[in-house]
This record gives C-alpha cells, structure tokens and sequence, in this order.
C-alpha cells in the first residue's frame, strides 16, 4: 500500500531548449509528429502517472469556501479599517510608500501633477536604458497628467478621494483599463481599447488612484519567467542580467524600481508570488473569489486571483482594502463573508501557530532554506509556535494544477489558435500544443485531485492557523544568452521555481509572499504563508511582523519619484 506520508515531490532535470532547437522541437510537437512525441513528454511530466492514479472524490470545478448568505451588494473593507500609518518601518532602504506620497502632498512639499511629470519621465527612461526595464509597456500622457491634475486640484481643496488619491498604481496587461488596449502580452490581442474598467481598476480610480499604464506580462501568463518576445523581457531590478519572474512580471518591476508603490497582479499558479519573491517585495494573492475577476482576461478560471503587490506590508494591506470585497459584475465573489483588516498590524504573533512541512520547506536551495529558517526563529521570537506537519499528495497537487491551467487556457485561446498560433512565442506555442492533447479525462481527473488536495490542506488548518514554506525554491535566475529575443523551454527551472506556489492556486486558500533576505549575490529571497480561507488580515499580520526584521536593500535600478 502507498504511503501518504511520504514526501514526493522530485528535483527533475530536463533538457533545456531555446533558438533553433526550440523552434524546431515546437514545430514538430505542433505536425504530424506531434503524436508520436507527446507520449514521452507526458511520461517525463507526470502527466502518464495521473491517468494511473484512482481517485474516488467527486470533482470540485471551483474552489469556493463560503456557503453562508451570497452578498447581495457591492462592498469593500471599511475605510475606518484601513491603515492610518505604516504599521512598522522597514529596516535598512525604505520603499516610497502610499502614506510617503499622500503626505507629501497635504504638506505641498509636491503635487500629483509633478510627481506625474517625474513619473512619465521614469518609465520613458526605463524602456530606453541598457538593457531595457520594460515593467510599463503602455501609457498616455495626456490620460494620466489629466488624472493628475484633477487629484491635485482635489487635494488643494482638502478633498481627496482617498489615501490613494493622486498616488501612482500600475496595472498588470491581463486587466482592462480605460483608454488602454488589453493585450494579455500577445501581439494579436486587444487591437481595440478596453470599453470600461475591470472592477479592481475601477475601485483604484475610485480612490482616486492615479493610473499610470499597463504592466508588462509572460504572455498569456502560461510561464513564471516574464520573458516576453513581443513586449521586451521586463529585468529584476536588483540584477538586470536575472529574470524578474511571472506572468505578473511587469508589476513587480514597476514597484521594485520605485516607479510606483503598488501594483495590481494576477496568479493562477504563483504569478503575483513568485514575480514578488524574485524581486525584493510584497505580494498577495487572497481567497478565491475574494478579489472580483471582472474586466479580466478569460484564462484560467478556476485557479485565478487578482492581487496587489506593494513595496511594504502596510500598502500591500491597503491595496488589498480597495480591491477585497463582493462584487456584482462577478457572481463568484459574491461567495464570502465580508472582507476585514481586522487585527491585521498588530507586532507580534502570540497563540499564532506555524505548520512546517520539514521535507517540503528544505526541498529548495541552501542559501533560500537559511533564510526562511532565519525568519521561523524570529517567529518564535515573536511568540509564534512552529509545528511540524505533513501534506501529502504534493507531486499530485503539481500535476493537477498543470492540467487545469494549461487546459483551461488551452480552452480560452481555441478562439484564436488555428489563425494566431504561430504568433506566439515560442514556449506558449509548446505548451498550448501539449495542453491541446489532454482529455476530457485528464481535466475531470485533476477536478477530482483537487477535492482531495483541498482535503488535506483542511485536516492541517486544524491544527495550525498557517502553513509556511519559501515561495520558490530558487531565487530570480539569470537570463540564459540564448533565451533572448525568442523564448526558451526549461522544464527544470520551471519546476524549482513553482513548487510551492501551486496548492494555494487549486486549494483556493489565500497566501502572501514576503521579502526575508537576500543571497550573496544579492538576489531578493521571499518567504510564503498559506492560510485558511478568508483569514487574509492574518498572513497581512505575519508579513508586517516579518518586515520588521528584514533590512532590505536598494535595488541596483531605483527612480526616486518623490
């Protein structure tokens, strides 16, 4: 009889692929030869070891937590909730924060519309400097210096919006956003502007946040990297030789290289986390159906979230408190409690309990282990309890989420693929070929994974309120010399970099990645907590606790807007 107790999950070396050789394997993966190949791919991938595994759980399509009363009304967290302050200050480089610029303002030490010019000027900067940063892909002038000066002439009169009011968001390609073009990171898609705000969007300028443009993205999210043939490969800001990861690649860098404070992202399969972890900072990704999905791209229903991802805890915390909530235009959020900050900023972790998985929390690289052991010991310190735990069904969790994500954007892309296919870029073209030969089976197969994985991630949140592990496995990797300009394939990399991201994306359950040191070389290292559903205030109160013992550095590519 198999063990469940056993840990499961594997390092896997794969051959690595890019220029001709990618462009040939692609070609015959799509032809005729394509049946022929695919059996061994699905063998190396897990995807043969599925179809063998017997699964008695009815399939759950949605992890949906709630089945109290369906909200019957828009809402949002309190404003009384929200931050009045920082709740902590960061130790060593500090991040322009949200409060930095509404203060700035009231104290008319500067006005929106200044800090718009500087801004415009920045991004500009950035996608003409070597190599290119490439975190904004698209902006208007005009639109955003008439954003500005309506907030400035807002705050003169002692009537802003918001805290947001005049403060500079971004927003990630994969979210429509009046008067820009919704591209999704493709070359054939949004060839006409967005008719109206996605809802995230619209509570940001509801706010009065000043939105600066759309956000660079792995295209069509199917990858963790950012590499973008078609937008240019966005660059970490802390080594610009290193990815910065994705698919929410271009909002990472946005707010890592001080362009602005926050961000909005998406993940459904660690694309806010694992672009935050890579690049020194806050992100985000709540309950499922906690954050509307409306006036998003259509990918990946099942496993998506939209989030914020912010320099500091405090304004990851009051991105979160404008976007949160029930929604109409979005029947799925309409499944939750209302959403709360409740006891989110209070400095210590007393009666909080930790659950470690020891064997999946090591399975990562030494200098990534050092420091999330490093920050389990403040923890403690802080009155935190850490309790060992084991979750098994990991490599099926893995698999699971491999064949909902690719098949559902398999799905959404069907409209386009026999004319637009060969647009892509190349590791999209490979990975829609071979999400293209799954079954009916395969999906109804990993639906039913799903019931079981969410099972044993609810039999841990009984005897721990979080559960805790690096948000990758490696730090940002460098950029190969031959992944450029056309994209390259590798699996293995792939693979360290999602192994802990997934499970919250088919569980459904909220999780926060946090910065909790650097290399040696200096790349960022980031730290992620899972929690129960709803429970989002509470990993927001782990991530402010663990921002007061990090010393952050600056990073090598910084615009100091204010």
């Amino acid at each position: 009889m198999e063990n469940k107790n056993v840990y499961d999950l594997k390092s896997v070396k794969l051959p690595y692929l890019s220029g001709g050789l990618l462009r040939l394997f692609v070609s015959l993966v799509e032809g005729p030869l394509g049946g022929l190949l695919t059996p061994s791919l699905f063998e190396s991938s897990g995807i043969s070891w599925l179809r063998k595994q017997v699964l008695n759980e009815n399939p759950t399509h949605h992890p949906i937590h709630f089945t109290g009363t369906l909200a019957h009304k828009d809402s949002a967290v309190p404003e009384k909730e929200w931050p009045k302050e920082s709740a902590t200050e960061s130790r060593g480089f500090h991040f322009a924060t949200v409060f930095d610029y509404a203060k700035a303002y009231r104290d008319g030490k500067t006005t929106p519309e200044e800090v718009a010019k500087k801004l415009l000027d920045a991004i500009e900067a950035s996608n003409t400097s070597t190599p290119p940063l490439r975190a904004v892909i698209a902006f208007q002038r005009e639109d955003v210096m008439r954003q500005a000066r309506e907030a400035t002439l807002r705050i003169k009169a002692g009537k802003p919006l918001s805290i947001f009011d005049g403060v500079p968001v971004a927003v990630k390609d994969e979210m429509d956003m009046l008067p820009y073009h919704t591209t999704v990171g493709t070359s054939f898609l949004g060839k006409s502007p967005a008719k109206e705000d996605a809802s995230v969007v619209a509570r940001m300028r509801a706010a009065g946040a000043l939105l600066v443009g759309k956000t660079n993205m792995h295209e069509i999210g199917i990858n963790v990297t950012g590499l973008n043939p078609h937008h240019g490969t966005t660059r970490n800001p802390y080594h610009t030789s290193h990815f910065t990861g994705g698919s929410s690649s271009g909002s990472a860098t946005a707010v890592a290289a001080g362009l602005v404070p926050v961000a909005i992202g998406a993940d459904g399969g660690g694309s806010i986390r694992i672009p935050a972890s890579f690049c020194g900072i806050f992100g985000l990704k709540s309950t499922f159906g906690r954050i509307s999905e409306h006036g998003a791209a259509p990918l990946d229903w099942s496993v998506a979230h939209i989030g914020p991802l912010a320099g500091t805890a405090t304004d990851t915390a009051l991105a979160y408190a404008v976007m949160a909530g029930p929604d109409l235009h979005d029947p799925t959020s309409l499944h939750q409690p209302l959403p709360t900050l409740e006891n989110w900023n209070e400095l210590n972790l007393r009666g909080i309990k930790l659950g470690v998985y020891k064997a999946w929390f090591q399975h990562a690289d030494a200098e990534v282990v050092t420091a999330c052991e490093t920050m389990l010991n403040r923890f403690t310190d802080m009155g935190a309890e850490i309790r060992e735990i084991v979750i098994p069904d990991l490599e099926l969790n893995r698999i699971a989420h491999t064949v909902s994500i690719v098949s559902e954007m398999v799905q959404a892309m069907s409209y386009t693929y026999a004319e637009h296919h060969r647009q892509h870029g190349l590791d999209v073209r490979l990975n829609l070929a071979l999400g293209r030969a799954f079954s009916a089976q395969d999906y109804i197969l990993a639906q039913r994974a799903r019931t079981r994985i969410i099972k044993n991630f609810e039999r841990v949140f009984k005897e721990v309120d979080m559960v805790l592990t690096p948000t990758t496995a490696i730090t940002a990797p460098e950029i190969k010399k031959g992944a450029l300009p056309n994209g390259e394939s590798d699996l293995s990399t792939t693979i360290e970099i999602m192994r802990f991201v997934t499970a919250a994306n088919m569980t459904g359950l909220p999780a926060v990645s946090f910065p909790v040191g650097y290399t040696k070389s200096g790349m960022p290292i980031g730290m992620q907590a899972m929690g129960r559903a709803w429970e989002e205030s509470l990993l927001l109160r782990l991530a402010v606790n663990a921002e007061q013992a990090v010393e952050r550095k600056e990073p090598q590519v910084y615009y100091k807007i204010l």
